[in-house]
C-alpha cells in the first residue's frame, strides 16, 4: 500500500478520505519503463548530467573554496598540474611575499649610517637613500642646505669654531683674564668676527701662577718621586723570570753501576694489598725555612718525595736509605703553589705565586720550559695518558683552565667557564674527561679537549672544595669541602653526590687541606687545620685513627705507594712527617 501511495497524485494524499473503501479506489498500477516523461524534466536532467559529467572530467582548482560537486576519490588526490611556484608554499604559489606587507629584501646598513640618514630628515626633509645613492624628500630644502647631514658641519660654523680657537690661543699667551662679550654679527659666514676673550663653557679654570714650593714641600716631593721610581723599577725587576738554578746534595750522581740517584731500587715491590693505619712518627725532614704547601711521592715506587716551599724552593728527599734532601731546585721568586711528577717521574712541574710554572728535569734540576698567562697558576697537571705526557693543564686565578703543549710551548685550548679562581682538575672516566673546582662553588665536568661543560654541579648548599682526590677504583672522587666534611660524587655519567658518605669531624673551613685514600681504598684521610691527620673508614665512614702531626696547619698528606702502613705529612712549620 506504501508503494502505491508513493506513486498517487498529490491532491490524493492531501484528501486521504476519497479513498477510504477499497472498492471505490481504482486500481494503480506501477509505471512501466517505457512510458515518456515531459519534456521538460528530460532537458532540465540531461542539463544537469552534462554539467556534472563535465565537472567530473576536470581537475579540481587548488585556489577554489568551495566544490558544487561530489568530487571522486581519484579527483581529491590527483597531483596539482603545471610548473611548481618558485615561492610556493604546500603547493600553493604565494607570490613574491616573505612578509605580511609583502616582499622584503635582505639589506645592510650601519647603525651610525641609517641614524644620520634618519635624523637628517626628521630635521630637514631629506635623506639619501642608500638602494640607489640619490636623494628622497624635499629636494629643494637639499638644494639650499648644500646637502648636509645632521652630523656635517657647514662651513660658517667650522670658521666660528676655528675664529673660537684662535681667540683661546690669544688669551693664554696674553694672560688677559677679563671677560669681555662679543658682538654678534648678522652673516655668520664672513670671517669679520668681533671677538675679545669669549670664554666657551666647557672651557676649565684657568690656574693662577704656580707658588714657590718651601723647603719641607720639595723634600717631600722629591721622597714621594724616589719612591714611585723605586716601586716602578721594582716591578720591572719582579716580571722577569728568576734565573733557575739547582743544588744536588747527594754523594754522587750516578752509583758504581752508573745509575741515576733518581732510579727506582729494582726489588721494591707492594708485600701485600692490605693498608693499615700508621701510628707513630718515623722521620722528620726538615730543610724548608717557611712552610710546606705540597708533598708527591715519586710515581709508583716512593722510593723519593718531592716537597714545595713558601720559601720559593722546591727540595727532593729520600726515603729509603738516608733520608737526606738529594736536591734543591730554586727557580721561583715567590711561595711555590702545586708540583705534580710525570708518569715516570723523570720529570715534575711547578706553578708558583711568581705566576710561573716550570718543567724541569728531575735527574739534572734543568727547566726545560717555562710557562706563564699573567694569572696565577693555583693547581698544574699533565695529562695522565702515557701518550699524551706532553699536554699540561693549568687552573688559574682568572678563573681559566690553560692547556699548553709542552714541545712546542702553544697554548692549544681555554677552558673558560667557571665564575672563580680554579683550585682542582682530577683525571676521571679512564682519562676521557675532567673534574674541576672552583672559588665560585661549584664543580665542572669536562670532556678533554673541548670546551663545553658537559655536567655542572652547584646546589645552594655547596661550599669551595679546594682539594679533590680520586678513588683508586676510579668510581668516585673525595671533595674536601670547607664546611668541614668530605663529600663523595660518583664519577659515573651522572656525577651524583653520595649521601650515604660523608667525612667529618676534622676543622679545615678556610684551609686547602688535601685529601687522599689509601691504595687499597679502604681509608680517607686527610689534615685539618690544627694540624693533625684524620683517618677515616671507607665503608663505615667512621673515624679511625687521628694523629698529631704538626704545630699549625697540615696542609698535605699522601700515602706511600708502596709501604702499606706509612704516610708522609706535610705542614706549615716547614717540617715533613713520616709515620709508619
Amino acid at each position: 500500500m506504501d508503494l502505491l501511495r508513493s506513486y498517487a497524485e498529490d491532491d490524493e494524499i492531501a484528501n486521504p478520505d476519497s479513498q477510504s473503501s477499497p472498492d471505490s479506489s481504482p486500481i494503480r498500477m506501477l509505471p512501466s519503463k517505457s512510458a515518456a516523461p515531459k519534456v521538460d524534466d528530460t532537458m532540465l536532467a540531461l542539463t544537469v548530467a552534462g554539467e556534472a559529467a563535465r565537472a567530473q572530467s576536470k581537475p579540481l582548482d587548488p585556489t577554489q573554496h568551495l566544490v558544487g560537486f561530489n568530487p571522486t576519490y581519484e579527483q581529491l588526490w590527483a597531483p596539482i598540474c603545471g610548473p611548481a611556484h618558485p615561492y610556493a608554499k604546500d603547493g600553493l604559489a604565494q607570490g613574491l611575499r616573505n612578509h605580511k606587507l609583502g616582499f622584503v629584501e635582505d639589506a645592510s646598513i650601519e647603525p651610525f649610517v641609517f641614524d644620520e640618514q634618519y635624523n637628517t630628515f626628521q630635521k630637514y626633509g631629506y635623506a639619501v637613500d642608500p638602494s640607489e645613492n640619490s636623494y628622497i624628500g624635499d629636494l629643494e630644502k637639499m638644494k639650499e642646505c648644500d646637502a648636509i647631514s645632521v652630523y656635517n658641519i657647514p662651513q660658517h660654523e667650522q670658521k666660528k669654531r676655528k675664529l673660537e680657537k684662535k681667540k683661546e690661543k690669544m688669551e693664554e699667551e696674553e694672560g688677559d683674564e677679563q671677560d669681555v662679550d662679543m658682538t654678534e654679527v648678522e652673516n655668520p659666514s664672513t670671517d669679520t668676527w668681533l671677538m675679545k676673550n669669549r670664554k666657551s663653557p666647557w672651557a676649565g679654570k684657568k690656574e693662577g701662577l704656580q707658588v714657590e714650593l718651601s723647603e719641607e714641600q720639595k723634600k717631600y716631593a722629591e721622597e714621594y718621586a724616589k719612591k714611585k721610581g723605586e716601586e716602578r723599577g721594582g716591578d720591572k725587576d719582579k716580571a722577569e723570570p728568576m734565573v733557575e738554578k739547582s743544588t744536588f746534595h747527594g754523594k754522587e750522581e750516578k752509583d758504581y753501576q752508573g745509575r741515576s740517584w733518581i732510579a727506582p731500587p729494582k726489588d721494591a715491590k707492594a708485600a701485600n694489598d692490605h693498608c693499615y693505619i700508621p701510628k707513630r712518627l718515623v722521620h722528620t725532614w726538615s730543610g724548608h725555612t717557611k712552610g710546606v704547601s705540597a708533598i708527591r711521592f715519586f710515581p709508583k715506587h716512593g722510593h723519593l718525595i718531592l716537597s714545595a716551599g713558601m720559601d720559593t724552593k722546591v727540595k727532593i728527599w729520600d726515603v729509603y736509605n738516608s733520608g737526606k734532601c738529594m736536591r734543591t731546585y730554586m727557580g721561583h721568586t715567590k711561595a711555590v703553589r702545586d708540583i705534580w711528577f710525570s708518569n715516570d717521574g723523570s720529570k715534575f712541574l711547578t706553578a708558583g705565586y711568581d705566576k710561573y710554572i716550570k718543567y724541569w728535569d728531575t735527574e739534572t734540576g734543568q727547566v726545560i720550559q717555562t710557562f706563564t698567562t699573567g694569572k696565577i697558576p693555583y693547581v698544574v697537571r699533565l695529562n695522565p695518558d702515557e701518550d699524551k705526557q706532553n699536554v699540561l693543564l693549568a687552573g688559574m686565578s682568572d678563573k681559566k683552565i690553560v692547556q699548553w703543549d709542552i714541545n712546542s710551548g702553544q697554548i692549544t685550548q681555554e677552558y673558560d667557564q667557571h665564575l672563580g679562581a680554579v683550585n682542582t682538575i682530577t683525571f676521571v672516566d679512564n682519562n676521557r674527561r675532567f673534574v674541576t673546582s672552583s672559588d665560585d662553588k661549584s664543580l665542572r665536568v669536562w670532556e678533554y679537549g673541548i670546551p663545553v661543560v658537559i655536567k655542572y654541579i652547584s646546589e645552594p648548599h655547596m661550599h669551595s672544595m679546594p682539594s679533590i682526590s680520586p678513588h683508586p677504583n676510579g668510581n668516585w672522587i673525595a671533595a674536601q669541602s670547607l664546611d668541614n666534611q668530605i663529600l663523595i660524587y660518583s664519577t659515573r655519567e651522572r656525577f651524583q653526590l653520595n649521601k650515604k658518605k660523608r667525612f667529618a669531624g676534622h676543622i679545615v673551613a678556610g684551609y686547602a687541606c688535601q685529601v687522599n685514600f689509601s691504595p687499597d681504598g679502604r681509608f680517607v684521610f686527610s689534615g685539618d687545620g690544627e694540624g693533625r691527620c684524620w683517618f677515616w673508614d671507607w665503608k663505615s665512614c667512621k673515624v679511625f685513627r687521628t694523629l698529631k702531626c704538626h704545630d699549625g696547619v697540615c696542609i698535605g698528606a699522601e700515602w706511600h705507594p708502596l709501604e702499606q702502613s706509612k704516610v708522609a705529612t706535610c705542614g706549615w712549620d716547614g717540617l715533613i712527617k713520616y709515620w709508619d
